[in-house]
């Protein structure tokens, strides 16, 4: 897969890829695993591009905040059906068709489930997508290849978590990535807000549940949160879209019954992270 941005990108790493490289022939296959929405495989979803929509599989939360969970216990969650499922695969693909509206970017069509227990594969993938985070829990050997690839210049975004009870769930595991890094408020000014869309005027965009509470939000996160962790250069690389559900507004992007704005803004933004991260 020919990506705009190497990870692997200056000499200053090269000599530390180098036992990795030679030790790996290239991206895994694409795979599909069974999700809360699986849709039809595109024709050309063999076809080589430059970018993929590369989705984070994850285990789920076994701690003790008393968060109970639907699905996903022990090693089931490497079989699908899990936490990292949701919305997959209908949203991936969906954005994948925007994005190929909306930029210039040759987009593939499939996304591509990414297990960071898979060596070095999660290298060939610049762009890193989890969402339920307020429902994982890595492991000590993945968040070491969670944190190698960020610090070589990856891009993680993380969505559709909700209210402080998985606000924690979720830095438990992330402080563990960057204990070193604050998570800080993306100020209005960043360029990720501006790259593609000026993004000022932001709003909360809530899952499909609305359609039936009438609610934008979850649990008690009334207000949404769109914060970061920078890299000492002043790059964005996590990005932590709390309190909104993006993903179910490109997962029902195509539904009459969810309003058209939710969707627009939700597009919007990941057009603006995939442009910042391939940039930047």
């Amino acid at each position: 897969m020919g990506a705009m941005r190497n990870l692997v990108f200056s000499a200053g790493v090269a000599a530390a890829a180098l036992t990795t490289a030679l030790a790996w022939e290239g991206p895994l296959a694409w795979r599909e695993y069974p999700g809360q929405d699986n849709i039809a495989i595109p024709p050309d979803y063999q076809e080589k591009t430059e970018w993929a929509f590369a989705r984070l599989m994850y285990p789920p939360y076994q701690g003790s905040l008393g968060r109970r969970f639907r699905f996903g216990y022990g090693s089931q969650w490497k079989l699908g059906r899990s936490s990292w499922t949701t919305d997959y695969t209908s949203a991936d693909r969906h954005v994948a068709t925007a994005l190929r509206r909306l930029t210039r970017i040759h987009v593939r069509s499939v996304e591509q489930p990414v297990d960071l227990d898979d060596g070095p594969d999660v290298f060939n993938w610049p762009w890193l997508y989890a969402v339920e985070v307020g429902h994982w829990q890595l492991t000590d050997t993945q968040v070491k290849a969670l944190r190698e690839y960020l610090d070589r210049g990856g891009f993680f975004m993380v969505d559709d978590f909700h209210g402080s009870l998985e606000w924690a769930v979720f830095i438990e595991s992330m402080q563990r990535v960057f204990p070193d890094r604050p998570i800080v408020d993306i100020p209005d000014s960043d360029p990720i807000f501006h790259v593609v869309y000026n993004l000022e005027s932001r709003y909360q965009v809530p899952g499909a549940q609305y359609l039936r509470s009438g609610r934008t939000y979850e649990q008690d996160g009334y207000d949404p949160h769109w914060r970061g962790i920078y890299d000492d250069k002043g790059r964005l690389m996590v990005a932590i879209c709390h309190d909104m559900d993006l993903g179910d507004a490109w997962e029902w992007a195509d539904w009459p019954q969810y309003d058209e704005k939710f969707s627009a803004l939700a597009f919007r933004i990941v057009s603006n992270y995939v442009v910042y991260s391939m940039t930047h």
